[in-house]
Parts: C-alpha cells; sequence; structure tokens
C-alpha cells in the first residue's frame, strides 16, 4: 500500500510534464550492477528515494552520479544537504499512545518499524515519549519489518514477555493486521482485551476485521511534494 501511494503521488506531479516515470528496486545493503549502471549512466534526470535505510547505498551512488534526489521519508540521520519530505513520525507515534492512555491502558507495549529506518525508530521514541510522560516504563517492545508476517512475529515475541498487555502501537498498519491475528489466536479480543492502534491509514486499516484505529500519514502528498521539489531541482517545466 505504501509504494502504490508513492507512485500515485509522483504521478500527480508528473502529469503537466513531458518527464517519464521509472522505478528502480535496489537491493538492501548495497546496490546490484544493473541499477548502478543505469543511475550513473545518467539514464534519468534525478531520483525520488523511497524507503530508505541505513546502510543502503543509494546515497553515495546518486552523489557519484551527479544526480539530484529527494527522499520520501527522512534520510536515517539526517544527512546534511539531502532533501525530504516527511511527517513527524515521532509526534505521530506519541498520539497514538496517548490514545491507548485515554483509553485507560496502562500496559502499553509496541511493534516497532525497523532499526534501520528514521520512520522505525522515530515512531519508537514518540511511544517513549507518551509512557514517560504518564510515568509509566517504556520496556515492552519489539521491531518489525513493515510487513504483516513480520508484525505477526514480533507480537509473538512482545507476548511472550508480557502476556498482560492491555494496549499495543504498532508502527504500520500491515504489521497491525498480522498483531490482530496472533491476537485473536490468543485468544485476547480486540479492543474488548487489547486495544490496537496502527499507523499510516492507507487502506489496509478498514479492511481489516475488526476495523483498526490508526495514525493517518498522507504518503500521496508526500510523494507528491517529493516530485514537485525534484522537477524545480532540475529545472523541468510543466508543458
Amino acid at each position: 500500500p505504501y509504494f502504490a501511494a508513492t507512485v500515485q503521488g509522483l504521478s500527480a506531479a508528473l502529469g503537466p510534464t513531458d518527464i517519464q516515470l521509472v522505478l528502480l528496486i535496489a537491493r538492501r545493503g548495497g546496490d546490484d550492477g544493473r541499477t548502478t549502471r543505469y543511475l550513473r549512466n545518467r539514464n534519468v534526470d534525478g531520483a525520488v528515494v523511497v524507503s530508505h535505510h541505513r546502510d543502503d547505498a543509494i546515497v553515495p551512488l546518486l552523489a557519484d552520479a551527479g544526480l539530484p534526489c529527494v527522499f520520501v521519508g527522512r534520510p536515517f540521520g539526517a544527512a546534511d544537504g539531502l532533501t525530504f519530505v516527511d511527517v513527524d513520525n515521532r509526534d505521530g507515534g506519541r498520539r497514538a499512545t496517548e490514545h491507548l492512555l485515554a483509553a485507560g491502558c496502562r500496559r502499553i507495549g509496541t511493534v516497532a518499524g525497523p532499526a534501520d529506518m528514521a520512520a522505525g525508530l522515530d515512531r519508537l521514541e514518540g511511544w517513549k515519549d507518551a509512557l514517560r510522560a504518564a510515568g509509566l516504563p517504556p520496556v515492552a517492545a519489539e521491531h518489525g519489518d513493515f510487513t504483516a508476517a513480520g508484525g505477526a512475529e514480533a507480537t509473538e515475541r512482545l507476548l511472550r514477555e508480557h502476556p498482560d498487555l492491555d494496549g499495543l502501537f504498532v508502527a504500520s498498519d500491515l504489521m497491525a493486521t498480522g498483531a490482530l491475528r496472533v491476537l485473536q489466536r490468543r485468544g485476547r479480543a480486540v479492543p474488548e482485551d487489547v486495544r490496537l492502534v496502527g499507523f499510516d491509514d492507507l487502506g489496509v486499516a478498514e479492511s481489516a476485521e475488526p476495523a483498526l484505529t490508526t495514525v493517518a500519514s498522507p504518503v500521496v502528498r508526500m510523494s507528491q511534494v517529493a516530485g514537485e521539489l525534484l522537477l524545480c531541482r532540475i529545472g523541468a517545466l510543466p508543458r
């Protein structure tokens, strides 16, 4: 859902221009030769980078190729000189946890995103902020990979260590669907026994059973703005 929304936003930005969208999928932690050659040979005018991880080689590769770029989502470590479009993920994690606190939850865990992605760490910090402000210890946390399967596995680990949780903030709706299945399999009703809040609101939450409370992340709009910023940087004017 996240990548579909990204393509939708970029397509909206490029619609008034003659610029063609090309999708390249880079490998985690490095880059395959085909993508490297494609970028270094200047087959594109610029790049919008999505789903950036700490060990990705895409930043030095783009710099070496002399290509302007814009990130959707804060680059890991907020490297100097990089342009990015993002929401306040830390505040979103805080608000999600505050919602659980307001509902009466006092044993609140989290399935955080990947520890090598800024969004994963920022949403985790927001969960910690809310619990500390409420005088509660932020100890019940496991990392997932933003997939349903990863969310289920992290929830299994979390419940083994903290079986008495009454609230759960999950850092993406896909992971939340995995968490929901694990809770149901364990006989924990949602929201009667455990209240659950996700993050993203890209169509997954309302199709879950029961429908999930979630924090909206305007991925389509963020991607459109990233595309518009890149068009400005490469001097591409609407036709």
